[in-house]
């Protein structure tokens, strides 16, 4: 079964979509070929979101916030939105509710960052299931 391309949106692709596409990379690769955009992509990603995702072991330093528009969203199989605004594709999609931490202290910028690689986790075991499911004789 073929690895899953999974497109992460937030609001300027700075912080949640680049986080969750950066754990998605380094934790599930087996299953999933992650991607991430934004609705209305910021100039940088912010130092914070660098930091925090540093101390992950995660270097964010060459990416760059993307626009929803640079994405060929029919090669798309899992829409993830985080931006907290609806999303009219003909793409199966699946809402998270994250806060953007963009403005937020340092500590709450981690605690966000953390809830998005126990989401990405979730998401990676779940793809495995099906994949393993998908493999097993009927």
């Amino acid at each position: 079964m073929a690895p899953k391309r999974v497109l992460f949106v937030c609001i300027g692709n700075a912080c949640r979509s680049q986080m969750a596409e950066a754990f998605a990379r380094a934790y599930g690769a087996d299953v999933l070929l992650p991607a991430s955009a934004g609705l209305s992509p910021a100039g940088r990603l912010p130092p914070d979101t660098l930091r925090a995702m540093e101390e992950k072991n995660l270097d964010l330093s060459a990416h760059y916030p993307k626009s929803l528009s640079s994405v060929n969203v029919r090669n798309i199989d899992l829409l993830v939105n985080m931006s907290g605004v609806p999303i009219r594709l003909e793409v199966p999609t699946v809402e998270w509710t994250v806060s953007d931490p963009v403005t937020m202290e340092y500590e709450d910028h981690c605690k966000v960052r953390d809830q998005i690689e126990n989401l990405v986790m979730k998401l990676i075991l779940d793809l495995r299931r099906q994949q393993k499911n998908a493999a097993e004789p009927a």
